[in-house]
Order: C-alpha cells, then sequence, then structure tokens
C-alpha cells in the first residue's frame, strides 16, 4: 500500500515554464459534468489530489470521485501505481487496478525532482483535499505534512493512511492487507479447526479506505461550518480492529474467543452451508425461537425438534451442532437445492444461494434493479457496477454516480500542466 519514489525520468514536459492566459477547458469539465436529469453530484467543485497506491487510497478516493469529486492521482513516471501491475485479467488491465481508479485524471511526477515537486505544490494550492499513503514519514520529507501545509493552506484537508498510524511501535512495519487481518485476530475467527483462513478479499485495505472516505467527508461538513482543514490520520489496523468488535467482546475478560467454523456462524446455528441432494449447497440462517419454530415445521417436517432438550435454544443448537447438522443434512439429502429453497422461502427463513463470480455477474436482481453501468478504459468499455446509494433514475431525487475512464499513467499531465499555468 505504499507508495515508493521514482528517481527515473519524469514525464512531465521539460524545459521552460511560461504563465497560460483563458480558462481551462478540463477543469469546466470536470466540475460541470454530471449525468444528465440528475442533481449536481455532492462533491462536485471538490478537488482531491492522492498519492495514492494499491487499494486502501485508491478505494477512498474512487468513492470521493463517484460523489463527483476531481480525483487526480499522482502516479510514478513510466510504470505508475503498482497496481498496475498486479495482473492482466481484465482484457490487459489488472483487476483490482481497474475496480479503483475510474474517474480519476493521471498525472505523473516524479517528486524527488525539484520541478516536478513544484507542481504539485502548486496543485495543492487549488486542492481541497490531499489523500496520501507514503511510508510513515516521506510525506513530512517531501513537504507534505498537514503541519507543513496548514500555515499556506489553512483549509486543506490532509488524510493520511498507513499500516499502523504515524506514530506508535509499529509506525515503521511493513503492512500488507494479510499481515493486517494476522494482527487484527481476523485469522483466529476464520477457517476451520486450526487452520486460519485469511479473508478472501482485501479486506483491511478496504476498511482503512472507507474509513478514510467518511472521516473526509465529515471533514468536509466541518469545513463548511468554520472554514479550517485538519488532519485525518486513518491506520489499517485500528480500522480492522474497529470491525472485529463483535469477536472481541465476545472474548471479553478473558472468556474464550469465537472458533472458527469455516463458513458456519461462530455463535449462532443453524446459520451457514448445507449440502442438498444434487451436490450443491444452500445457506441458511436461523436468527431467533420464531424462526427456529417454523424452520422445524415447515422445512423439516419434524415440529418435535422445536422442544428438543438439545435444540430448544440457540446456546443449545450451538453446543450440539453436529447433532443437529447430520439431522438437517439428512432431510436436505432427499432435495435439490431449488426444491429446499423452496421450501425455505415457503416457511420465510433467509436463504441464499452459493455463488461464485460468474453468478454474481449474471445475478437477477442486480439485472433488475438497473444496477450495471459502463465505463471507459484504456482497452475500451467495461461494465461497472453503481456505487451503492446511486441511481439511475432523475425522478427520484438523487444523484448520479460519476462513471468516468479508467486513465492511462499520465494521461492528463499536460492537460493539468496548462490548467496549472505551466507549459513548455
Amino acid at each position: 500500500m505504499r507508495l515508493a519514489l521514482s528517481s527515473g525520468r519524469s514525464l512531465r514536459p521539460s524545459g521552460t515554464h511560461r504563465l497560460l492566459t483563458g480558462p481551462s477547458s478540463l477543469l469546466s469539465r470536470f466540475y460541470s459534468s454530471k449525468p444528465s436529469g440528475h442533481r449536481t453530484p455532492p462533491l462536485a467543485g471538490v478537488t482531491v489530489v492522492s498519492l495514492e497506491q494499491a487499494i486502501a487510497a485508491p478505494f477512498c478516493t474512487r468513492q470521493l470521485a463517484d460523489l463527483g469529486a476531481r480525483v487526480i492521482k499522482v502516479e510514478r513516471p513510466g510504470v505508475g501505481d503498482f497496481a498496475r501491475q498486479y495482473d492482466t485479467r481484465v482484457n490487459g488491465i489488472a483487476s483490482h487496478f481497474m475496480w479503483t481508479n475510474r474517474s480519476k485524471e493521471s498525472l505523473a511526477l516524479d517528486l524527488k525532482q525539484r520541478e516536478d515537486h513544484g507542481v504539485l505544490m502548486k496543485l495543492l494550492e487549488r486542492a481541497d483535499v490531499l489523500v496520501q499513503n507514503l511510508a510513515p514519514g516521506a510525506a513530512a520529507r517531501l513537504g507534505l505534512s498537514h503541519e507543513a501545509l496548514r500555515e499556506r493552506h489553512p483549509s486543506l484537508i490532509v488524510c493520511d493512511i498507513s499500516g499502523y498510524g504515524q506514530d506508535g511501535p509499529y509506525r515503521d512495519k511493513k503492512a500488507y492487507d494479510l499481515l493486517i487481518q494476522s494482527e487484527a485476530g481476523m485469522l483466529s475467527v476464520t477457517g476451520i479447526g486450526k487452520e486460519p483462513v485469511k479473508v478472501g478479499i482485501s479486506i483491511a485495505d478496504i476498511s482503512a479506505g472507507m474509513y478514510a472516505y467518511t472521516n473526509i467527508l465529515s471533514a468536509l461538513m466541518q469545513r463548511d461550518k468554520d472554514g479550517r482543514g485538519c488532519r485525518i490520520d486513518i491506520s489499517m489496523l485500528e480500522s480492522m480492529v474497529e470491525w472485529m468488535g463483535f469477536p472481541m467482546y465476545y472474548a471479553f475478560d478473558g472468556a474464550p474467543g469465537p472458533a472458527p467454523a469455516g463458513a458456519s456462524h461462530a455463535s449462532i446455528y443453524p446459520y451457514g452451508p448445507f449440502v442438498t441432494g444434487d451436490g450443491q449447497s444452500v445457506m441458511l440462517g436461523i436468527q431467533n425461537e420464531r424462526e427456529w419454530v417454523n424452520f422445524c415445521s415447515g422445512v423439516l417436517s419434524q415440529s418435535e425438534l422445536a422442544t428438543d432438550c438439545r435444540f430448544s435454544s440457540n446456546s443449545l443448537r450451538t453446543q450440539n451442532r453436529d447433532e443437529l447438522k447430520a439431522i438437517i443434512c439428512g432431510v436436505f439429502s432427499e432435495l435439490s437445492a431449488e426444491e429446499t429453497i423452496e421450501r425455505l422461502d415457503k416457511a420465510v427463513i433467509a436463504n441464499a444461494n452459493v455463488n461464485d463470480m460468474h453468478g454474481v455477474w449474471k445475478h437477477s436482481q442486480l439485472k433488475s434493479r438497473d444496477r450495471w453501468s459502463e465505463v471507459q478504459t484504456p482497452v475500451g468499455p467495461i461494465r461497472a457496477l453503481l456505487p451503492p446509494g446511486s441511481t439511475k433514475r432523475a425522478d427520484q431525487g438523487g444523484y448520479g454516480a460519476q462513471m468516468g475512464a479508467v486513465p492511462k499513467v499520465g494521461e492528463h499531465n499536460q492537460a493539468i500542466l496548462a490548467e496549472l499555468g505551466l507549459s513548455k
């Protein structure tokens, strides 16, 4: 997640800069754009400059872009964000990068070079927010800390994202998603038995990106009240530990923590996947005693189980889960997955298909709610999910998300430099 500073040659136009005159068409396009028929996006007119790599910071700033903010992504010349090279699954573009970098402008700068550093400092004069996930201390060495910037830019919001925070004994430790999952106790509650299993997505990065996003929104609201910017210090560890609140309190005062339960719930049962007669799995969940009674009669056709002394409360069902699982699987073995879901639906028992990624792409609920849009990329248009909360319907009074293109490295250098009054 840390941004390495290149000492290679800059893609910034070389030569002497001179001031330009006239309005910037690029700035006008970004500030005035909104989906036809919708209200102006909430963050239209807000400029975010981000020195970002990997997932946490790009995920944060992409969501700001979704809300209409102008996001200028500062990248290393030539190679750019190293997440561009993670894989080539989307017609040659990395899947992580495609997901987190739409609607951004790419500005390639070598911040070790005086002139390029000067471009960034000039850009910050017009910025509302600076987001960075450099290694702790690197921003300060570049003069980009909140302390260094606040006198000259008192309204600037500076958001620092790091693995462990900007101080403390872990400050300088390298921090990758799996390492943070481990430090935060996530691996102690996932997996089966003694074999820990990490969450299959970059959940520590995502949690940090979400808290950076919400804190920036709050800081913008606060600035509207008093005109002052602030510093936001986001730690991946602290973000992940916040999400571990339930298992932490479950283990309160030295009590045993939740046992890893695979895809089942550690403290509620039955809640998890069950195999049906056609070899497929169905996910179901019982949340209360009323549902348990309905499940016994309407799904298992064994009403007497509802008051069985082994299963008459959630604590007992969790304690005796192996016996109960055998009973449930015995019934489900005579049914197909479709028949099982029909019974569960009729009994109003929460259930779900166990989808793979292809099933999600084809999900009928997403299709029926018209949640797919399209974004342009260097390799052509790609389907993209609309951000939760946004809408395509102007009659609902909401905003239409900004679904702009995924940029090439340094694609906007010339336009941004011209906007700043800089040229060859």
